[in-house]
């Protein structure tokens, strides 16, 4: 009898390029974000999402995965600049005390982000559009609370994406670098 086996060679620290996972996790988390803000929200608001009385729980469902999704890349970012700040020789972002600190910032900033929108703004955002009254009609206007809410979730948003951004340029950088010198 044949037996199969895979040996997979292990990885040393050295071996494994956190920028690189940085880079490619941040753009990967850039495009869901935007195609969750600028494709699925705007299709599902014009397809009268907020005239439905299961409105609530539905977007409560797409968050809640999206945004669990979201604090597992957060923790995967977090984890390679502190891999890298960790290995601070062999990574040119973490040589420069002030471009570490930054990268730094950034990560925590979007791990923090992460837990706003799971722990706090879609669970309270959920429980404002719940009817609990199931005989009475949808209410007409949206809630004032929920306006506010919806506020602060797009002001979130956008610190987010200019966050990615500002990690993807200092990733992006160290890459290039990586590149140009091998030549």
């Amino acid at each position: 009898m044949t037996s199969f086996s895979l040996s997979f060679p292990k990885l040393s620290p050295k071996q494994f390029a956190w920028d690189s996972a940085v880079l490619f996790v941040a753009i990967f988390w850039l495009g869901g974000s935007l195609m969750l803000d600028l494709v699925v929200m705007p299709m599902l608001y014009m397809g009268g999402m907020m005239t439905t009385s299961s409105f609530a729980s539905a977007g409560y469902s797409l968050f809640e995965v999206f945004n669990h999704v979201e604090m597992l890349l957060s923790g995967v970012i977090l984890t390679g600049v502190l891999a890298m700040r960790h290995r601070h020789a062999e990574c040119a972002i973490e040589v420069s005390g002030s471009r570490s600190r930054w990268s730094l910032l950034v990560a925590g900033s979007l791990v923090a982000i992460a837990l706003l929108y799971a722990y706090v703004l879609t669970p309270a955002m959920g429980a404002i559009g719940v009817v609990l009254d199931l005989p009475a009609t949808m209410p007409a206007t949206v809630p004032e609370a929920m306006d506010w809410m919806h506020g602060v979730y797009w002001g979130t948003e956008a610190i987010k994406l200019l966050l990615l951004g500002f990690l993807l340029r200092l990733c992006y950088s160290d890459i290039a670098a990586q590149f140009t010198e091998q030549r």
